[in-house]
């Protein structure tokens, strides 16, 4: 079973988990992690899409779907961004780091990420790696920092 971590805002505003725990199964056989009911996306075309990463392509009014590698030691940047994120930890050990507190992340553990105040960090001698996808999203809290 797949773990689910959602983060959101805490009575006092911080950046904080909301839900930490068990994919829910309601179906036999696929599990909605989240869902949002609009984002259109454009589908024609054949071209190929993938471009070299850059930090504006969070904010141009596109959707991402990112593998993301984490080496080892790596230390923590809050940030946030006006987005939805959607992450699959792959491998290695990854801390989501938020304001009110963090959260050790390994193999399997998914999290929906809402815009919130957070970092990543490393805190193994190995790689870690995840699966990004990212959706535009109105600002909560104070709103994005890059």
């Amino acid at each position: 079973m797949s773990r689910r971590v959602v983060t959101g805002l805490d009575a006092d505003g911080k950046s904080c988990i909301l839900i930490d725990g068990p994919v829910p199964k309601l179906s036999q056989s696929s599990d909605m992690i989240w869902r949002t009911a609009t984002v259109p996306a454009d589908n024609s075309g054949s071209e190929d899409t993938a471009v070299p990463y850059a930090m504006e392509h969070l904010h141009d009014g596109g959707s991402n779907f990112m593998h993301v590698e984490f080496p080892p030691h790596m230390g923590p940047y809050l940030h946030a961004t006006d987005t939805l994120d959607y992450l699959v930890v792959l491998s290695g050990q990854i801390v989501l780091q938020l304001e009110a507190e963090e959260v050790v992340l390994n193999p399997g553990d998914l999290v929906v990420d809402r815009g919130v105040i957070h970092a990543w960090r490393n805190d193994t001698g190995q790689p870690a790696r995840m699966v990004s996808v990212t959706v535009p999203a109105h600002p909560v809290g104070k709103g994005r920092t890059v």
